[in-house]
């Protein structure tokens, strides 16, 4: 994607297109409600425009195609983006539905935009949505200059002391609130008409994705897929783990949840009333309890996206630094098969199972001791699912960059054998490899050279030996990273700290962890595979 020419693409609904509209009726003075959809793009259990229907006469459903998130400052790939026009598309298709107008497209700085339609006499609201970095600053600039009005909605707890006290229930009671309403007769739909739609802006700034298996956005293909999703989860927990299982066994709803194609409260209530009861219905649940406690993470603390949450590792790996290890682990050629096919799929398809998610950014930081902000950067861009909130408070818990004590430092060997044995995924996308055994692929650099020659792979030639000495790498970072281990957990005893960590267990929690581990020996890091992961149970 380039920024293509300005004089192309204008700052637009100009200032006299949106008074013209806002006196259409006579009543310049009570003109309605702007709608400024941002990542919730659907109309049903919308907070945003239910409050909007319900104070005002005429809505205006509106979408700013922001410049500065296609040009090069933007952080998503040209899929991700090609993902966000569908979902405009069928948004645009959903207002029509109800004899609405339609959604009006505008181009250009936001605030700048929005302010015409408030020089006009619009209100604007939109609904309140965690975030961090640009989207957080022109959010608090939209409602100090312009009024906008953000309307929360999303289940999490704002204006609190203690947003963690009791939050599993409160959580809880929003999944099981009905959805926000709106009665399409009673209010118009109206539109400002531009020269301005997604094609328009696709040919512009050039967005032309290669990722292959890309979903198609909207709506629609969202009800659709949590539908076929519903029929089939009782194989849901078989599935997860496997980057070949999970391609197509789990839910696939991630990237629909991400831009607010459906609501998480709407997808809760179609799993808890049409799946079958069982496991696999209870583990879907509880990823979307996940959901919220990362949203809940960002939005008690917005900074998770560039700084370490302990300020014990704030740093940690950067006098190690080494772009051609970065480039070697973006590449995928790093000499550990699981971790190369994980980065290749990341970057062909904009997609990857949490599993190897969690199995890169593992290796990326504790193996090859590079500074986390650089791995979290490359997955944020290639995902086509990129939700901050998740994408980066994961990274930083992976990483170990909390202070909670233990590490979930996996082995990228013993991932092949658990859930690859017959490189199934290892060679769809390291195909240099087809044609070692399947018992190599674990570690090819010690197939027996006779192996080598026989199946015409020569590691170090075909395919890269290790980049680093894994065993000596994993015991150097152990080392480095136990030696602040006490330091950092005493931390988790200041409350600033505490509460910009935002642990389950609440301030309690991290106090806890200060007591019992803020003072040497310590705890020993261990694979991740033998370190259980926070219980449901522990939310509150």
């Amino acid at each position: 994607m380039t920024a293509g020419d300005d004089d192309a693409l204008p700052s637009t609904p100009d200032a006299d297109a949106v008074r013209s509209l806002s006196a259409a009726d006579g009543r310049p003075d009570e003109p309605g409600t702007v709608v400024w959809h941002r990542n919730d793009l659907r109309i049903a259990d919308n907070p945003a425009l239910a409050a909007a229907a319900a104070e005002s006469e005429r809505v205006l459903p509106l979408f700013v195609f922001d410049p500065s998130f296609y040009d090069e400052r933007g952080a998503a790939c040209d899929a991700r983006i090609e993902f966000l026009h569908d979902c405009l598309r069928d948004l645009d298709r959903q207002y029509r539905d109800v004899d609405g107008a339609g959604l009006t497209y505008a181009h250009g700085d936001p605030l700048d935009v929005l302010g015409r339609f408030v020089d006009a006499g619009w209100e604007v609201v939109a609904t309140a949505t965690p975030t961090g970095r640009y989207g957080r600053r022109r959010d608090e600039r939209a409602h100090e200059r312009l009024g906008v009005r953000f309307v929360a909605g999303d289940g999490l707890v704002r204006d609190a002391d203690r947003p963690r006290e009791n939050w599993s229930e409160r959580v809880e009671s929003w999944l099981a609130d009905d959805p926000f309403d709106w009665d399409p007769r009673s209010v118009a739909v109206e539109r400002v008409e531009t020269e301005i739609d997604p094609e328009t802006v696709a040919d512009a700034y050039e967005v032309e994705s290669s990722k292959t298996r890309v979903p198609t956005g909207g709506r629609g293909p969202a009800r659709e897929q949590l539908r076929a999703f519903t029929e089939r989860i009782a194989d849901y927990p078989g599935s997860i783990s496997s980057p070949v299982d999970a391609r197509d066994g789990t839910s696939g709803l991630s990237p629909y949840l991400r831009f607010g194609c459906l609501s998480v409260r709407e997808v809760h209530r179609h799993a808890d009333e049409r799946a079958p009861d069982g496991r696999g219905k209870s583990m879907f649940v509880s990823r979307l309890f996940w959901n919220r406690h990362y949203a809940q993470k960002l939005l008690d603390w917005p900074r998770w996206l560039d700084r370490a949450v302990n300020p014990v590792y704030e740093g940690f790996n950067r006098d190690r630094h080494d772009p051609d290890l970065v480039a070697a682990w973006k590449r995928g050629e790093t000499g550990f098969p699981m971790v190369d096919a994980s980065m290749r799929c990341l970057r062909e398809t904009g997609w990857l199972n949490f599993r190897m998610r969690a199995l890169c950014a593992s290796l990326y930081f504790h193996v090859l001791q590079q500074p986390w902000r650089i791995g979290a950067d490359h997955f944020y861009h290639h995902l086509i699912d990129g939700d901050a909130a998740i994408n980066y408070t994961q990274w930083q818990s992976q990483c170990g960059l909390v202070g909670r004590p233990g590490l979930r430092l996996y082995d990228p060997r013993k991932q092949v054998r658990d859930h690859d044995p017959d490189g199934e995924f290892i060679t769809r996308w390291v195909p240099e490899l087809d044609p070692l055994p399947a018992a190599h692929l674990d570690a090819p650099e010690k197939a027996p050279l006779a192996v080598q020659r026989e199946v015409g792979v020569e590691i170090g030639a075909d395919y890269p030996y290790p980049v680093v000495d894994y065993e000596a790498a994993r015991s150097e970072f152990r080392e480095r990273y136990g030696a602040a281990s006490p330091a950092a957990a005493d931390k988790l005893g200041d409350e600033e700290v505490a509460r910009r960590a935002s642990l389950s267990g609440g301030l309690g929690a991290a106090r806890s962890i200060a007591a019992e581990h803020g003072e040497p020996p310590g705890s020993s890091a261990s694979d991740a595979d033998e370190s259980p992961q926070t219980d449901l149970d522990e939310f509150g």
